[in-house]
């Protein structure tokens, strides 16, 4: 007889079964555009349909994933709503560039991210993640509450300030988690005049209370280029060689402009830590929720950790942690949708024969957040069930049935580093500490860019070990 508890289902939006009108469609946007998905969008492979006159198609079809993302991805751009959210946060950031610029700017970020850095960032995660959870010695042992899903931000941030800015980031971390997400909630947010395709100029009321955020963003930035700069016509030689400092070299050789270079800089100091922060506070909600698994994690965490082995090889150490972890991004990506517009007419067809016409101008919508919940790929697929994710199951899942970072040459740079920073941030935690729910305990997925726990994540924290 199998034991095993029932696996846990963290809550998010039941499929809708009656198509909605235009205007609870709009609403609904506004809101919280997770709750406007019905059920085709779980159990057919793609859908044909219109937003506002916009000829869309819903793909989840991972063989017609990857023929727009990597085997035609030259015919696909950006999608016009996509940019008129990001671009004027982000404006030629890695994120939102296209065409020469991105290739410039990728081409200038990608050696941050090579293997011989990994050593490096791993001990930096280490000791920042020690640092931080410090916090959480004044709970004692009857336990205190805390806001995880802010402690998280927190806490990535301070790994991200460290690892690609040799912590020289002009800025104090007391409230950056407040402002980035006043950030992404006014700025980061459908507008009306988006879905009536309003050009960049017309402002957009829902985003007028967040320019003032946006522009503490970028003095941030511009101040940390200057101090930046100051020291390497100072003393060149103890410059750190981290991310800052090889953007701006890219301004000498002719490879950014310092326009571009603020963009990029932005971008990984707003976007760059958000998506593992969002990751990790739905991990260790999901952890809390199924105490078998928490035990698994604890006794691979307590194993390895008892060896001494350097953390860079914890990633590949501790496979059920990293399960645990990746189950949460499939169920909560924290990019729930990939946008892109067809340039010229396309077509694909599938094992079977059959043909899909994809028009010049039609919009693509890869959505993560239904494609990680999709009945044709999934077993269980609103139930947390890290053990998905294993070694000996991960063969089961197509490269193009899972895309927490994406696809294609567009995928995200970061992604190994993410991984990394999560086990590493997970292993520190959970060693040193239990993660519990309280009667406040309600979190509700909202898309806001990332996909975020609304009510927050408050969690009782007590110490493992007793002193």
């Amino acid at each position: 007889m199998d034991m095993r508890p029932d696996p846990f289902v963290p809550p998010a939006p039941v499929p809708r079964t009656v198509p909605p009108s235009r205007l609870e469609i709009i609403r609904t946007i506004l809101r919280n555009p997770l709750e406007l998905w019905g059920e085709p969008s779980y159990t057919l492979p793609f859908i044909k349909t219109k937003f506002f006159r916009e000829r869309t198609i819903i793909v989840n079809d991972p063989g017609l994933i990857k023929h727009v993302l990597v085997d035609n991805a030259a015919n696909y751009r950006m999608s016009d709503i996509r940019q008129l959210i990001l671009r004027p946060i982000l404006r030629d950031g890695l994120l939102t560039a296209e065409g020469e610029v991105w290739k410039r700017s990728r081409k200038a970020v990608a050696p941050v991210f090579t293997p011989r850095h990994a050593n490096g960032f791993a001990g930096q995660m280490l000791r920042q993640s020690e640092e931080y959870i410090s916090k959480y010695e004044e709970a004692g042992s009857a336990g205190k509450t805390f806001e995880i899903a802010s402690d998280m931000a927190e806490l990535t941030f301070a790994i991200l300030a460290d690892t690609l800015f040799s912590g020289e980031i002009v800025t104090s971390s007391d409230s950056f988690a407040d402002d980035v997400n006043a950030l992404l909630h006014r700025m980061g947010r459908v507008d009306p005049m988006d879905l009536l395709r309003a050009p960049s100029w017309v402002p957009r009321v829902t985003r007028i209370g967040g320019q003032k955020v946006l522009e503490k963003f970028r003095t941030i930035v511009r101040e940390t280029m200057d101090a930046r700069l100051g020291r390497m016509e100072a003393d060149r030689d103890t410059t750190p060689e981290d991310f800052l400092t090889l953007l701006l070299d890219q301004a000498k050789s002719g490879g950014l402009t310092n326009a571009e270079i603020e963009d990029n800089i932005l971008t990984f100091i707003g976007a760059g830590h958000e998506t593992t922060a969002r990751a990790l506070a739905w991990t260790l909600y999901c952890v809390a929720n199924t105490p078998h698994i928490r035990d698994a994690m604890e006794e691979e965490i307590d194993r390895v950790l008892v060896t001494g082995a350097e953390p860079v090889k914890w990633l590949d150490l501790m496979p059920y942690t990293r399960a645990a972890f990746e189950e949460a991004l499939r169920l909560y990506p924290p990019a729930p949708s990939i946008n892109r517009a067809a340039i010229s007419d396309d077509r694909w067809t599938n094992a079977k024969g059959e043909t899909v016409e994809i028009e010049a101008g039609v919009t693509v919508l890869i959505m993560p957040w239904t494609l990680h919940r999709h009945e044709l790929y999934w077993d269980k697929p609103r139930a947390y069930m890290p053990e998905r994710f294993l070694p000996e199951n991960r063969a089961k899942i197509s490269r193009f049935q899972f895309l927490p970072f994406g696809a294609g040459p567009r995928v995200c740079i970061g992604a190994t580093f993410a991984l990394q920073e999560a086990v590493i941030a997970l292993a520190v935690m959970m060693h040193r500490f239990r993660f519990d729910m309280t009667d406040e305990t309600n979190p509700w997925p909202v898309q806001k860019l990332t996909t975020q726990p609304q009510n927050g994540l408050p969690m009782r924290v007590t110490p493992r070990f007793l002193a």
